[in-house]
């Protein structure tokens, strides 16, 4: 204390009455509190660190130990809070006191180093004061001796100083790490552990100094290797054993200069029987060899290789074996990073030689088991480097391809196919550039011959094989020439005419797809001209009724695959610019009669329009195709069909069929959402006029009559053009919101009225989704405001007229604009809402309304959803059942009883479209319904409730173990339910009871298994796998070995 009394000899006297105070209740009356009373009142300046100083003065120099702490704790609690505002010279001679009283008496020690901590994050630190702390601390303070608090202060001190005076500390050389080493060493606690490796990784990755004691600092980290941490439940500090692991590794893996002894390390870890040590050790050793260079591992090559040899071989987890071909190909890379010189060893050769040795005759037996291992093997080295994959495949090929000759068994060709395929996938990913040259040129000619050889056979699993490697090779550069391709596409046009097989004809599909991307030019001349031919050609009729009809389900297949396969290859312009006409000449032929296809192909037509629309690349010539081609001419042909009964005898077009007008609708939907605005502008005026208008210009085979009217009331009511608003629902419901559609008012005036006068559901449906998804998109503001009350008016007047016959067609519209505004969050929505639940009591209209909630609910495909671009806002299920809940709870209690599964259908409706999380913090609330729920006789609903109860069930409420008769009861009597997957729910959430507290459950356990036995005899074998878990779980409840 001499220091201190000759610094502070010439302050100023001040009044310190209350800081003599606090410093007595803190030292002498055991007042931790007072402590941060005296920081509080040292930062707002009413007394400095220096007075408190002097008022311990006494407690400093007291001569007992205890009091003695409690002065340096309270000296150290203020320097915790105000440390930013100490002088260097305060903070120097504060250094100098600290250092002292690390020699005082170990009950010092604890708040002695708190101060050190704090000094060491003050910004005035004086030069060499790092320095001086550290010598102290190393000389004076036996770190492990401390508790864990104290430690933990020691480590922080290191961390502080490493940020700060990370110089200094260098200067120290090797005295530092030795200093850390001795700190560290026996470190048990996993929080300290974690301060601990981050000073180690930072010495090792900001270039301290180890000097002499490098295999020290390996030894005090590695000590830990590999890390076995199961944290206790209660853990309230969250650290995880991969946090422990990933820190740790950072050490280990940091230098080369640990390889000598972390490479010994890890090959005798792999000896271990516990799995998580393999898979750390083998982690740790690709982690490690892509610090290293090829020197560091030339010693331990052998012993690393033999390790994962084994693993590979012999380990029957996927993990362990992913892991040890991931460390084979990091291993080879290092080796291939090595400069070659003349006076040095080739060591990847030397290497592979090895790899080679072991592995190569393996390939040579492709009906035993370690066929694949060893080709694995090969392979995650091949595809390390260019240079190994060079040295590799040249040793390994010519061998591949001499036993695929020899060979005669079909799984033997099959399996060195496959050998072949993957060989060729790791030497593509170890290519630097596409452009480079393929190291399997040299056996271009020979692995060509063995593919269509395979493809010639009839074996069908060789021939999807033999798909997938003549895919690989089209990806390799210069594999297939001009003349291979040619002869792959014969082959490809063989198989899809001919072969039978559906796994085959995928196979087939995605092949010719993959090259049809890089090739187009020969499926221009060849494919699609043989699959036209195919597909306008009439089935043979010759012979006998079982005859034919096998002849016409044969060619139905056949042309199933060929239009298949023109989408599929459709993914380039050029390919588009020829495929798309053959689809859309299937469609006019069926539709003039000049060659029959069935529904269904027509369907198949649309679809694969459809499939080409979503993959084929955008660019300005694919998108101005489907803008001056395709729609154009899918709404020629169904207008063409709508006009063609008038005056005929009757007989419809094929197009007219419901199933197939909505086929066109997603081709028209897709291309319009993806046109380039100009051109999409130009397709919704177009279609606007055409509608409203009759302007049939930019239609193809322009015949038709000037007066249509597509949106108007037709004389008799004529399904055939009013259910033409589909397609208009697909070209402007679909639009980007920056896309204006002209005439709007005018249009959504007229959808209106179609709405709402329309018999026919597919012409009203579709008018109504469309007039829906432009409310949706229509900018805010009176005019929106003022559409939505004029059709809320008109609705509702219908809605309230029980006699009104078109009560069903409002309520259609209604409950499609109800969604568009809810997505959009307008503030109508709610009256809309409202509707809807005064509805549910309705007894026409009561189960419609409880199945709108799931419309409001769900995602819709065709129109308002995201591809559509509609205006959808975030989290608006949530938002929805938030405002509604409460008001279908009231209502359900108010309903008289023959009403109440509306509302429970509804209220389940809503409940089982919400998050998962949402749905576990809101249903304890709704418990009650949900149980009246189950009982509902709606077998939807029962099935909505029980998904809702399930995650639930997992971690329950107390509200939920209160209503546990009730709950088991119920679900009891679902188990025998005549609709599979409402048994297979309610056996899943009886299973989940199981995990509730035991003494809850345990008096329900004779029941339960006497309701569980009938299913175990269940004809479906799904319900009877569930309810054999659930019952196992029961069974065990209260058994010595359950729970």
């Amino acid at each position: 204390m001499r220091g201190f009394s000759s610094f502070y000899m010439g302050t100023m006297a001040a009044d310190s009455g209350l800081l003599l105070s606090l410093v007595e209740e803190f030292v002498s009356g055991l007042q931790d509190s007072k402590a941060k009373d005296t920081a509080t009142a040292v930062k707002d300046g009413q007394f400095t660190v220096l007075q408190l100083v002097e008022a311990l003065g006494v407690s400093l120099t007291s001569s007992q130990p205890h009091t003695r702490a409690r002065g340096v704790q309270m000296l150290s609690e203020v320097l915790l809070e105000s440390y930013g505002n100490l002088s260097e010279k305060e903070v120097e001679v504060l250094i100098a006191f600290y250092e002292n009283r690390l020699k005082d008496h170990y009950v010092v020690t604890s708040p002695v180093l708190q101060g050190l901590r704090a000094l060491t994050k003050c910004k005035t630190l004086p030069p060499g004061s790092a320095v001086s702390m550290l010598k102290s601390l190393f000389q004076d303070v036996h770190v492990q001796s401390l508790m864990l608090v104290e430690r933990s202060c020691v480590y922080n001190m290191l961390i502080n100083l490493m940020e700060t005076r990370e110089a200094e500390l260098k200067g120290l050389g090797a005295d530092f790490v030795f200093g850390f080493v001795q700190s560290m060493d026996g470190e048990r606690d996993p929080r300290n552990l974690l301060l601990a490796f981050q000073i180690a990784k930072n010495i090792i990755h900001r270039g301290y100094d180890l000097g002499k004691f490098t295999e020290e600092l390996f030894e005090v980290t590695s000590c830990y290797f590999p890390i076995d941490f199961t944290p206790p439940p209660s853990d309230a500090h969250g650290i995880t054993k991969e946090e422990l692991i990933e820190a740790l590794r950072a050490v280990l893996t940091g230098t080369p200069k640990f390889a000598e002894f972390l490479l010994p390390l890890i090959i005798e870890k792999l000896d271990s029987d516990v799995q998580s040590a393999k898979l750390d050790s083998l982690q740790t050793l690709t982690a490690c060899v892509s610090r290293y260079e090829h020197k560091d591992l030339a010693e331990f090559l052998e012993g690393l290789w033999a390790s994962l040899r084994r693993e590979v071989f012999q380990t029957s987890s996927e993990k362990i074996e992913s892991a040890g071909l991931a460390a084979l190909s990091a291993l080879t890379s290092c080796l291939s990073r090595s400069v070659l010189n003349s006076d040095s060893e080739d060591s990847l050769s030397t290497f592979l030689e090895i790899v080679l040795k072991d592995c190569k005759h393996h390939l040579c037996e492709p009906d035993l088991k370690l066929v694949w291992p060893s080709a694995k093997l090969l392979q995650a080295a091949c595809s390390a480097s260019s240079r190994a994959s060079h040295i590799i495949t040249s040793a390994v090929m010519p061998s591949l391809i001499e036993q695929y000759d020899n060979r005669t068994q079909c799984s033997h060709r099959r399996t060195l196919l496959e050998v072949v395929q993957r060989f060729i996938q790791s030497v593509k990913n170890s290519q630097s550039s596409e452009n480079e040259e393929s190291v399997f040129l040299a056996f271009r000619q020979s692995l060509c011959s063995m593919v269509f050889s395979a493809l010639s056979e009839t074996n069908s699993s060789l021939q999807i094989t033999a798909t997938s490697v003549l895919t690989s090779l089209a990806q390799q550069t210069g594999l297939l020439l001009d003349a291979d391709i040619e002869l792959a596409v014969d082959h490809l046009i063989r198989l899809l005419l001919t072969e039978e097989d559906d796994r085959v004809s995928c196979a087939v599909v995605e092949c010719a797809g993959a090259l049809a991307e890089l090739h187009p030019a020969a499926f221009i001349t060849k494919l699609i001209p043989r699959l036209k031919r195919e597909l306008f050609s009439e089935p043979i009729e010759e012979g006998d009724e079982n005859r034919r009809t096998s002849e016409l389900h044969s060619h139905h297949a056949v042309r199933q695959r060929c239009l298949s396969a023109l989408a599929a290859i459709s993914m380039q312009p050029s390919v588009v610019q020829e495929s798309t006409p053959v689809l859309l000449e299937v469609l006019s032929s069926a539709h003039t009669g000049t060659v029959r296809f069935s529904v269904e192909e027509m369907v198949l037509a649309c679809r694969s329009l459809q499939r080409i629309a979503e993959q084929v690349r955008d660019t300005e010539e694919t998108g101005q195709c489907f803008h001056d081609i395709i729609i154009p001419r899918l709404l020629s042909l169904a207008l063409q069909a709508a006009l063609q009964d008038q005056g005929s005898s009757g007989c419809l077009s094929p197009i007219v069929e419901e199933v197939v007008l909505s086929a066109m609708v997603p081709v028209i939907s897709t291309s319009c959402s993806r046109l380039q605005p100009m051109l999409a502008g130009q397709t919704a005026s177009r279609a606007v006029s055409l509608f409203l208008d009759g302007d049939v210009s930019f239609l193809p085979d322009n015949s038709f009559p000037s007066n249509i009217q597509l949106l108007k009331k037709q004389q008799g009511d004529s399904w055939t053009q009013s259910q033409m608003v589909c397609l208009l629902m697909g070209c402007v419901s679909s639009l980007p919101r920056s896309v204006e559609v002209p005439q709007i008012d005018r249009l959504l005036s007229q959808l209106e009225e179609m709405s709402c006068s329309c018999n026919h559901p597919l012409s009203y449906m579709s008018a109504a989704k469309c007039f829906a998804s432009l409310v949706n998109k229509r900018p805010l503001g009176d005019c929106l405001d003022s559409l939505i009350q004029r059709m809320m008016n008109r609705v509702c007047s219908e809605l309230d007229s029980a006699s009104s016959p078109i009560r069903i067609q409002a309520f259609t519209l209604m409950i499609w604009v109800a969604k568009a505004l809810l997505l959009r969050y307008h503030p109508l929505s709610t009256a809309l809402t409202d509707k809807l639940l005064s509805l549910l009591d309705d007894a026409d209209l009561g189960v419609m309304a409880a199945d709108g909630f799931s419309l409001l609910m769900c995602d819709s495909v065709d129109v308002l959803n995201r591809g559509c671009h509609a205006d959808i806002r975030i989290m608006y299920r949530q938002r929805f059942f938030r405002e509604n809940s409460a008001k279908l709870v009231q209502g359900f209690n108010a309903a008289p009883q023959e009403k109440k599964p509306n509302y429970l259908k509804a209220l389940s409706n809503i409940v089982n479209k919400l998050p998962k999380q949402v749905q576990v913090t809101e249903l304890p609330a709704l418990l009650s319904l949900l149980l009246e729920a189950l009982s509902c006789p709606d077998q939807g609903v029962q099935l909505s409730t029980l998904s809702c109860l399930e995650p639930v069930l997992i971690d329950p409420p107390a509200a939920l173990i209160q209503q546990l008769e009730a709950l088991v009861s119920r679900l009891l009597a679902l188990v025998g339910s005549s609709v599979m997957n409402v048994r297979i729910a309610s056996l899943r959430c009886i299973h989940a009871l199981s995990r509730f507290p035991v003494h809850e459950i345990l008096p329900f356990r004779a029941r339960v298994l006497k309701a569980l036995a009938r299913p175990l005899d269940d004809k479906k074998r799904l319900v009877r796998s569930e309810a054999v878990q659930a019952r196992g779980e029961w069974f065990l409840l209260g058994s010595p070995g359950g729970r």
